[in-house]
């Protein structure tokens, strides 16, 4: 199977070394890629470490891929976008049965309309920007990777990984993705804490009145936050707030504040708090409500939660799948 990576300078190296490692661990457990690197010009290409990749050839000389990765690199979060990449990656996309993208590759795919309509994710500090470059892009900010149709997308840097395992079971079955990943010593599927999105961390609104709303509910987590209060609170309606939250965070309201309430949670309980006064003070209100939150976006029980992550001393654990 035949693997092409569009690359270009200025790419992240872990966004093609990540993906390209996992593919190298699958043909040695024997399910052989055949990878290559493709750019405009071929050649070489620098990445943003400095560090130059060689061996690369252009969409032409690569011929078809059956399947397309575009990595990322904070460039492509610019406007507009270098149009000798976009015809390489529409050259390469256009034959592939599966089209990828990790991090920023994203904006390359969404440029190319092939996002359209469709969910996707990327990189969380340029989830906002994705979503109002590209409003026909259905963005996820909180995922590590999405799959929608014949394309699936990552979020930043060592997403790329989870995306690529991903693929190789989809090509020969969880049990040999299970096996790159114990190679790898890394998760098949990454466990609670691990979702890259952080309401508190998200880039600043541009919107006054929705900054100014922001920064209340990240003050008080546990205050009354509904639609209608907030609304209220920012003198605008419901409708409107919904849409400055799409537009500038690429979620809804109800979402973002369940999220900054899940991480206010987090937080409360790696510093010794119970379940119960974790979910009270957190404003998620019950220990019922608490479980179904951390079961939703993490995958993990809020106790066992607590016990993974609340010291990283407390002995090393040998992933075994």
């Amino acid at each position: 199977m035949k693997v092409g990576f569009v690359v270009f300078d200025g790419v992240t190296m872990l966004d093609v070394s990540g993906p390209a490692e996992v593919l190298h661990q699958a043909g040695l457990a024997g399910h052989p890629y055949e990878l290559v690197l493709i750019s405009a010009s071929g050649g070489q290409v620098t990445t943003s470490t400095g560090l130059p990749l060689s061996g690369v050839v252009t969409a032409a000389e690569a011929g078809p891929v059956d399947t397309a990765i575009v990595a990322g690199g904070d460039l492509l979060a610019e406007w507009p976008l270098d149009a000798d990449l976009l015809a390489t990656a529409r050259a390469v996309t256009a034959g592939a049965a599966r089209v990828a993208s990790v991090c920023t590759g994203a904006f390359v795919l969404a440029e190319l309309g092939l996002l359209d309509g469709r969910r996707a994710a990327t990189h969380w500090r340029h989830a906002g920007l994705l979503a109002r470059r590209h409003p026909r892009v259905r963005v996820e900010p909180d995922a590590i990777h999405v799959r929608d149709g014949r394309f699936v997308t990552s979020a930043g840097i060592s997403a790329g990984i989870d995306l690529t395992l991903a693929l190789v079971e989809d090509d020969h079955g969880a049990e040999a993705a299970r096996r790159i990943a114990r190679e790898l010593v890394v998760f098949l599927r990454r466990p609670g804490g691990q979702s890259q999105f952080s309401a508190a961390a998200a880039p600043p609104a541009r919107h006054d009145v929705l900054r100014v709303l922001i920064d209340s509910v990240l003050a008080d987590p546990a205050g009354d936050h509904g639609l209608p209060a907030m609304a209220a609170a920012a003198a605008v309606s419901t409708r409107h707030l919904t849409r400055l939250f799409r537009t500038e965070l690429g979620t809804t309201p109800a979402r973002w504040v369940e999220r900054v309430r899940l991480e206010h949670a987090q937080r409360l309980l790696l510093d010794g708090h119970g379940v119960t006064a974790a979910a009270r003070d957190s404003g998620l209100g019950s220990d019922e409500t608490l479980r179904r939150v951390f079961d939703r976006h993490l995958g993990i029980t809020p106790t066992a939660y607590r016990q993974r992550f609340a010291t990283t001393t407390g002995g090393t654990v040998q992933i075994n799948g």
